[in-house]
């Protein structure tokens, strides 16, 4: 009993020598300054502004290839880039500046194909990944596709795949 007396009290007296450093002491400031510039850096994020985030193509024949040009703009502190671009369908082809940095200030353009498929009123999206806020921003194309036949069925349902 006595030596475990012993190797505990050996225990308790290393602990309070260890302790009795001042952590403040320990800062190295060169790491305190870099991490504050670090920090503030995160702070600055770009913003995507679009001229318009949604366009309509009116009324087109079935299966007439239309594009359209969504144009940019990125009004942020910091570089923007777009990482990937997705469509709501395998009707319409995003083609956009991929993993391209555009600087604050700077415009930018992004195509959207859609081949003229589907009938009646079509609404499609465009999904961007970005280095945003936000992290991802939203357009939207939309079309009355008409047969090629020139009849028309307006009273049928509305496709938004």
């Amino acid at each position: 009993m006595r030596k475990a007396t012993v190797v505990l009290g050996v225990l308790v007296l290393t602990a309070f020598v260890s302790c009795k450093e001042k952590a403040s002491e320990k800062i190295d400031e060169s790491n305190v300054a870099a991490a504050a510039q670090r920090d503030e850096a995160a702070k600055s994020l770009p913003v995507m502004t679009f001229e318009e985030k949604e366009f309509d193509f009116g009324t087109i024949v079935q299966n007439t290839p239309q594009e359209h040009t969504f144009v940019f703009t990125n009004t942020g502190d910091a570089p923007l880039i777009i990482t990937n671009a997705t469509s709501s369908c395998g009707c319409t082809v995003p083609d956009y500046p991929k993993d391209t940095p555009i600087q604050p200030g700077e415009k930018g353009q992004l195509v959207v194909k859609f081949n003229g498929s589907g009938m009646n009123q079509v609404i499609k999206t465009v999904t961007l990944n970005t280095n945003t806020g936000n992290g991802q921003e939203m357009l939207r194309i939309k079309a009355f596709v008409q047969p090629k036949d020139g009849s028309s069925t307006a009273m049928g349902p509305v496709s938004t795949n």
